[in-house]
């Protein structure tokens, strides 16, 4: 059974070392110009043993920046960041997928170019509050994008696949999860357009699969993946039918043949991960027919377990890699873990970043 998750496995073109993906984790750590910096590189190299690493969330435009200093996907010198994160990684015999972030709604217009206000399906203000570099404040109203331009932003992940593409990446994942942009068109309970992107759920998945589609003319389309939540309440997000939301995403996610899908896992009785898919993410992985793969309070046994019953092809795992580099042999030889430290997770420096112990002092 353990083979199962230790042991390599095809994923698209590439043949992974194991099982375990290192989960998107934002962090605020970007350097000047929201590129990657030297600490960033050091951070994702030291994982690189995870047989794929998908990276914190980058902003394709300006425009989709939702939190302070994190990293985009947009400019020459963000480019030029991340290609000193691929090679690193690369140089440790890792893979790693880029990805692809519009916070939509989920800003501020201290955080967008020329202060404007963030763009979303409808002017639908989320509950609570942002964080801003000048601390947090409430969320604001956001500004309907008109059918018209709709278009535009689809052209801002397609420039973001390039960029990614030319920063060296072996794939990107489109972030359709936790309220984002993409998610906002998905579920109804931000959606309230009525016209090709509203209403059933045939138009609003229309985002989402036309950016899917921009993301394979770029990548081709083993060499994509789309993150989904379904019942993941997280930037007051909520959908009047999940199930069927999702399970028809899944069928048309098939026509484009995507390398897989990412899951977080939520139950909806109690809204707590329990390291075991839902009934609607359970839908998707029978109707999906690519990898999926499933991320939602795993360690080493309900990771073991999940792929044993045939639930999942791969499991992500976020807190455990970020406070353990070495994750995959720590679980190989059932070694003891560091414990993150929630002081650390978003911005500062080394500490807490690329400070945490591997088993062998050397590595």
């Amino acid at each position: 059974m353990e083979a199962d998750l230790f042991g390599p496995c095809a994923l698209g073109p590439y043949r992974l070392g194991n099982r375990m993906v290192m989960a998107p984790m934002t962090r605020n750590r970007a350097g000047l110009g929201l590129a990657p910096q030297e600490m960033n590189v050091l951070y994702y190299a030291q994982r690189a043993s995870a047989g794929l690493i998908v990276t914190e969330a980058a902003q394709v435009s300006g425009q989709g920046i939702g939190y302070p200093n994190t990293p985009g996907i947009h400019t020459e010198e963000q480019v030029e960041g991340w290609r000193l994160v691929t090679d690193a990684v690369h140089a440790h015999g890792g893979l790693i997928f880029c990805q692809l972030f519009h916070g939509g709604r989920i800003s501020h217009p201290s955080l967008q170019p020329g202060e404007e206000l963030p763009v979303a399906p409808s002017a639908v203000k989320p509950e609570g509050e942002v964080m801003t570099y000048q601390g947090l404040k409430p969320f604001v109203t956001p500004r309907a994008l008109q059918t018209g331009e709709v278009a535009g932003v689809v052209e801002q992940f397609r420039r973001g696949a390039r960029c990614a593409l030319r920063a060296g990446f072996d794939g990107v994942e489109l972030h359709a999860a936790n309220g984002y942009l993409p998610c906002q068109f998905l579920e109804d309970g931000a959606n309230r357009r009525t016209d090709r992107y509203g209403g059933p759920v045939q138009n609003r998945v229309r985002f989402v699969l036309e950016v899917a589609e921009a993301l394979v003319e770029v990548w081709g389309a083993d060499r994509v993946g789309v993150h989904i939540s379904p019942f993941n309440p997280f930037n007051s997000m909520h959908d009047s039918d999940p199930r069927a939301l999702y399970t028809h995403l899944a069928g048309q996610l098939n026509r484009l043949g995507l390398c897989y899908v990412s899951a977080v896992e939520i139950d909806p009785g109690s809204l707590r991960n329990h390291g075991a898919p839902n009934h609607v993410t359970r839908r998707v992985r029978e109707i999906f027919e690519g990898a999926y793969i499933t991320n939602g309070g795993y360690d080493r046994e309900k990771g073991l377990a999940v792929l044993a019953r045939g639930e999942a092809d791969l499991v992500s795992y976020g807190r455990l890699f970020l406070a353990n580099p070495d994750l995959p042999e720590r679980f190989r030889t059932n070694a003891a873990l560091n414990e993150p430290d929630p002081e650390t997770f978003y911005g500062g420096d080394e500490h807490g970043y690329t400070d945490y112990p591997f088993l062998t002092p050397a590595a």
